[in-house]
């Protein structure tokens, strides 16, 4: 035990970037830690890993003990987490999850006081920004991200559909127009997300037949961040493009209303994503089983009685 214990605590350090990082993830001290990596070098009789100023890089061997170790290590702990489940324990331990920081402070920090309560052994550490981490660098157990899924080490779990609108303030219309197809959209501001994907100016909408046009659109302002745009189309800047769940108390107030409402984007979803492992903790799949269920019974930003124009 002690052995698959210095394992994980190995892998902790890879996904940490450091042994201090990793030491206070597991509440031991730095100095402990080392020792327990030298140890484990030892019993091995391999080096693990280049220590070096800036960070620590795994050798060839320390690469194969982290692809093989790991399952190891999970296998174990999988282990105990059925024993526990069956022997009727609480699901503890730490679940460290990210996600959007405009979806997560609507739509997930609202819910988390009743899974915590449901589960009062359980820690959660949630990190949330728009940039996108890497889940096993970082070391998160699972985020929950929103659009297409475009990364084949990870494991995606559709929460909910994710529909999105193209909104404006009444009052950027009642100066520049309606307009009434998409090719309208070439003599308005619009207003452009930027991101992992690039600059998202080709705007791809479906008619109510099911038929698709793209157009490419221009405007005053981009930024990676939807606030930004949400904002300035309150204040009538410009067309944005944004899914219901952003723009929803927008839309009921007024705020904002649907432009081309026979139009929408191709709908995407919103996903727990976790890395390729063959077990997944208790914690883990309980979280996702919560969010499942309150995004069916509550949908994020349900669509009834949006004002729009047409």
């Amino acid at each position: 035990m002690d052995r698959i214990g210095d394992i994980a605590l190995f892998l902790r350090v890879l996904d940490r970037g450091s042994i201090s990082a990793a030491a206070r993830s597991l509440d031991l001290s730095p100095a402990l830690a080392s020792q327990r990596i030298k140890r484990l070098e030892d019993a091995l009789g391999v080096r693990l890993l280049h220590r070096t100023t800036r960070r620590l890089h795994p050798t060839p061997e320390g690469l194969r003990l982290a692809g093989e170790g790991r399952a190891l290590v999970e296998a174990l702990d999988g282990l105990a987490g059925s024993l526990r489940e069956s022997g009727g324990q609480t699901i503890g331990g730490t679940l460290r999850v990210t996600m959007s920081a405009s979806f997560g402070r609507q739509h997930v920090s609202p819910r988390l006081p009743r899974f915590l309560a449901a589960h009062p052994k359980l820690q959660l550490a949630v990190h949330m920004s728009d940039q996108q981490v890497d889940l096993v660098r970082d070391g998160f157990d699972l985020a929950i991200r929103i659009g297409a899924l475009d990364d084949s080490r990870f494991v995606g779990r559709q929460l909910a559909p994710n529909p999105r609108v193209l909104v404006a303030a009444p009052e950027y219309l009642a100066r520049h127009g309606t307009p009434y197809g998409p090719e309208d959209l070439h003599a308005h501001a619009c207003l452009v997300l930027t991101g992992s994907r690039g600059r998202q100016d080709r705007w791809r909408l479906r008619d109510e037949a099911g038929a698709d046009t793209s157009v490419t659109v221009r405007g005053p302002l981009e930024s990676n961040l939807g606030e930004v745009l949400r904002d300035a189309a309150i204040a009538g800047a410009g067309i944005a493009m944004h899914a219901t769940w952003h723009v929803a108390e927008d839309l009921r107030q007024g705020r904002l209303v649907r432009v081309l409402p026979g139009y929408a984007p191709p709908p995407t979803g919103i996903h727990a994503v976790m890395p390729e492992r063959a077990y997944v903790p208790p914690r883990t799949r309980a979280f996702i089983a919560f969010l499942e269920d309150e995004f069916r019974r509550h949908p994020p930003g349900a669509a009834s009685g949006y004002p729009d124009v047409r």
